[in-house]
């Protein structure tokens, strides 16, 4: 993996005062946005008040990274979430999201052993997070690379819709 990423930041309309001013102090205290190699270890699932989409969207596919279990990625999600691979049906409501976790990835068929993801690219409009990935699948005879375009909604320090589109082809004939 590549562990240079960058990061575009774009400016969010402060939904309070005091948000806003919590965000300017801990800017001016020289605290750094997280990334996927320095998140909070995978049983740290719980957000801040003045914790940013991003930082969330982050601490998410940080949770993948290290392996976190099907309920402790679950527990990102509101109650009635959408999870959409864009080219299959999508999973309504965080029991049927946590279900696909458990049977497709955690591990289950097809087999897939651990995925990471690695964010490339993120920004942010308001509650809508958008990352650019390279998401790093390993089964029991390979490990293989996938690009990824994601998107987040983001509600109340949680994740209410996340979308993914990548190349169905490609995800195919690498899983052969």
């Amino acid at each position: 993996m590549n562990n240079s990423e960058s990061e575009t930041r774009v400016p969010m309309v402060a939904n309070s005062r005091r948000k806003f001013l919590c965000g300017v102090a801990a800017a001016g205290a020289g605290l750094a946005w997280i990334d996927a190699e320095s998140a909070p270890p995978k049983a740290e699932h719980r957000s801040s008040p003045t914790e940013s989409p991003i930082e969330l969207v982050r601490r998410f596919c940080a949770a993948w990274s290290n392996d976190a279990s099907t309920a402790e990625l679950a527990a990102f999600f509101t109650d009635n979430a959408l999870y959409h691979n864009m080219m299959m049906d999508p999973m309504n409501g965080k029991d049927a999201i946590a279900k696909n976790f458990a049977e497709f990835i955690r591990p289950g068929a097809p087999g897939i052993e651990s995925l990471k993801l690695h964010i490339v690219n993120i920004a942010a409009s308001g509650p809508i997070v958008l990352t650019e990935r390279v998401d790093y699948f390993k089964t029991a005879k390979k490990s293989w690379e996938l690009p990824v375009m994601g998107i987040f909604e983001t509600r109340e320090g949680k994740i209410n819709a996340w979308r993914d589109y990548f190349d169905l082809g490609q995800f195919t004939s690498r899983m052969g």
